[in-house]
């Protein structure tokens, strides 16, 4: 399907107007993994008759987020669909939402009030306990429970950035991991680019290492992007990433990336919608909705290249 564009749209999904609904999606932002979301919001829309969406990009910006979510309660959306980069937002936009009156679906990332959420306001996410440890684990299998490994951290207030690099130290303080020892760590905000800086400052320091666990799979591309500028055989690394996206999967068929973790943007973008219109006529929805995430290797890449995001 063709990228949504950026900018706000207004997408009339069908023209049973007595029973239309509007659903507003607001967007953080728009990197890889999240337009790939949005699309994955706007597909399964267009399957749901009477609905209209209308989608807006904050384009990393929080202040301008909010005033994007103030104009659609503005608007008297009948329900709202928030990914937030940063989750600490969560209590401010759960109240200005809840105020209105309006159903509040968040998804990707999980907003720090989630224990205090309303009745109509849920999370559609995946649980990022599976992500950063089926990476983990993988990584100390091809390692065989040992070795050097240098981590690349998404952005440090996003709940998923956090919780996968928890979920690193977790695997390996396990017995079978335990000869796994982190020797550098730093942020590098789920980006391509910054992830090859990073790379390149680890290397010029001489930095040694035997793996690289990323936070996401664009930044493991960009590490990987570094380390082949630099002549580094990609056979004398390990290289794991979570997304699972098309470009992902290209370099794992190219022999570059090894370990990827299925985030199903289609899934999740799904769920939501339908989340979204199961609280518009006031049905009861869990509070969380996960979707799962699924480990991707060179051994069942073929399974899941039609997956991809």
């Amino acid at each position: 399907m063709k990228t949504a564009t950026l900018a706000s749209i207004a997408l009339a999904i069908s023209i049973s107007a007595a029973h239309a609904q509007t659903i507003g999606v607001s967007m953080s932002d728009l990197d890889k993994f999240r337009t790939a979301l949005l699309n994955g919001v706007v597909s399964h829309g267009q399957t749901i008759s009477g609905l209209k969406l209308v989608t807006e990009s904050a384009k990393g910006d929080n202040e301008l987020q909010k005033q994007q979510v103030q104009k659609l309660i503005a608007d008297k959306v009948d329900a709202i669909i928030l990914a937030v980069s940063d989750g600490d937002l969560g209590p401010q936009m759960t109240k200005m939402v809840a105020d209105a009156g309006i159903p509040l679906v968040y998804i990707n990332n999980v907003p720090s009030n989630l224990l205090d959420l309303p009745d109509n306001q849920v999370v559609v996410a995946s649980n990022e306990k599976e992500s950063g440890t089926l990476e983990t684990k993988q990584v100390c299998a091809l390692l065989k429970g040992k070795g050097r490994v240098v981590v690349l951290m998404g952005e440090p207030f996003h709940a998923a950035a956090r919780a996968r690099t928890r979920d690193i130290s977790d695997v390996i303080a396990t017995p079978d991991c335990k000869g796994l020892q982190i020797v550098e760590r730093q942020a590098a905000y789920w980006s391509s680019d910054y992830a090859d800086q990073q790379m390149q400052e680890w290397l010029s320091a001489g930095v040694k290492f035997d793996a690289v666990i990323a936070n996401n799979d664009e930044m493991a591309l960009g590490a990987i992007r570094a380390m082949k500028k630099a002549g580094m055989p990609m056979k004398d690394v390990v290289v794991a990433g979570v997304d699972a996206t098309d470009d992902a999967l290209a370099a794992m068929v190219a022999g570059d990336l090894d370990v990827t973790i299925l985030q199903s943007a289609v899934g999740q973008g799904a769920a939501a919608v339908d989340a979204a219109v199961k609280l518009i006529r006031k049905e009861k929805v869990p509070r969380e909705n996960n979707v799962p995430f699924e480990l991707v290797t060179p051994e069942n890449i073929a399974t899941y290249l039609p997956k991809s995001q």
